[in-house]
C-alpha cells in the first residue's frame, strides 16, 4: 500500500526550498541597491553591503539542499513499498 501526500501536507525539504527562496529574494534585493549607485552616478556603498549580496548564492544553496532531501525522502518511500 503506498500512501501519497496531499497537497497541502509538508514533505521533507520543503522549509528548506521556502526559506532558501526567501533568502535568495534578499540577495537579489541587495544586489539591486548595490548596483544602483553604479548606474546612478552617486557615492557607492562601503564593502560589507557587497557581501550580503552573497545572500543569493548561500539562498540557492539552502534551496538545493531542500531538494536532495526531499528527492531522499522519496527514494527512501520507493525502497520502503518496495520491500
Amino acid at each position: 500500500m503506498t500512501v501519497t501526500p496531499h497537497c497541502d501536507e509538508a514533505r521533507p525539504g520543503d522549509g528548506l526550498v521556502k526559506a532558501g527562496g526567501i533568502v535568495f529574494i534578499a540577495g537579489a534585493v541587495a544586489t539591486l541597491a548595490t548596483m544602483a549607485p553604479l548606474f546612478l552616478d552617486v557615492d557607492p556603498f562601503p564593502p560589507y553591503a557587497w557581501a550580503v549580496c552573497m545572500l543569493m548564492g548561500v539562498g540557492f544553496a539552502i534551496s538545493a539542499a531542500g531538494v536532495f532531501r526531499s528527492a531522499a525522502a522519496q527514494r527512501r518511500a520507493a525502497r520502503a513499498s518496495q520491500a
